[in-house]
């Protein structure tokens, strides 16, 4: 008998993660450029085109689930759905989320999906206090207390963000390579934006995560171990390795947040023993 597909959308300002899902199994994913002015049958090809290439087809859903930070985005995909296959999508957001992960901040409304879902993913498969670190255009650190909460964390410019900011400021500089440079003084002006972009970005995660752990410590017993995780697009750099205290790299985190956000709101029951396990951080410079 075949599985239940489930497809799972994690729809960012930058690029429009999907996720199949085969009885909680992920059997694939592709990520696409977001665009938020994308019409109903733009977003048919795209996604359908996605599917297509590992030989799935859209006719095959019986479910979908959208974590979205972009509302145009969120109502274009409702809509597809919706009239071409009368599948009603599941939008996650705290409302939604609220029986599944309690949310302690001070407007719930305003939290992202996404940091929702990885909250929820990280909770389910690592147990809390944890702590995600997604890598993406914004740079999230979303915090689960030791009782299972998701209560905040932070949110800084990420890599790519940082850098296009430096180089459309500054009329002299040019477009770089995101890697990092042989050393921390540059003697050229490729090796010194290396070094203030790569190396200062790991410095910046480096230090908020310090002091993040150190609240979240304060605040749990005192036999608790925080779990830190990292996700995102820029999970497969190389560099990654040179941040200290990471414990796993998850670059589907987002998606398995959100199949377990589905799995909640319709009312089942929240299960990753089907999951590939962990990388641990340990391998980061394999990938």
């Amino acid at each position: 008998m075949l599985g239940v597909k489930l497809l799972a959308a994690d729809v960012g300002n930058t690029n429009i993660t999907l996720g199949l899902f085969e009885d909680a199994r992920l059997v694939g994913s592709w990520r696409a450029t977001s665009q938020a002015t994308a019409t109903a049958d733009e977003v048919a090809a795209l996604v359908a085109s996605m599917l297509s290439l590992d030989g799935y087809q859209l006719d095959e859903l019986d479910a979908v689930a959208l974590a979205s930070v972009v509302p145009p985005l969120t109502e274009t995909f409702e809509r597809f759905f919706r009239t071409r296959f009368g599948l009603e999508p599941m939008t996650i957001d705290a409302a939604t989320l609220s029986r599944a992960l309690p949310i302690e901040i001070d407007r719930p409304a305003e939290a992202g999906a996404d940091r929702l879902c990885n909250a929820l993913a990280a909770r389910t498969e690592f147990g809390a206090p944890a702590i995600v670190i997604d890598l993406g255009t914004s740079t999230n650190f979303d915090i689960v207390s030791a009782e299972g909460a998701y209560i905040g964390g932070a949110i800084a410019p990420g890599l790519g963000l940082s850098l296009e900011a430096l180089v459309g400021y500054a009329s002299k500089l040019p477009r770089i390579e995101l890697r990092r440079p042989p050393r921390a003084i540059g003697a050229n002006t490729i090796h010194a934006m290396q070094s203030g972009t790569v190396l200062g970005y790991i410095g910046l995660v480096s230090g908020l995560l310090t002091a993040l752990r150190a609240e979240l410590v304060e605040r749990s017993p005192t036999d608790s171990r925080v779990t830190v995780i990292a996700t995102g697009g820029y999970t497969y750099e190389p560099w990654l390795a040179d941040v200290p205290g990471i414990d796993a790299i998850e670059p589907d985190l987002t998606l398995r947040g959100i199949l377990y956000a589905h799995q909640s709101i319709a009312g089942g029951e929240i299960a990753s023993d089907e999951l590939a396990g962990s990388t641990l951080a340990g391998g980061a410079a394999d990938r």
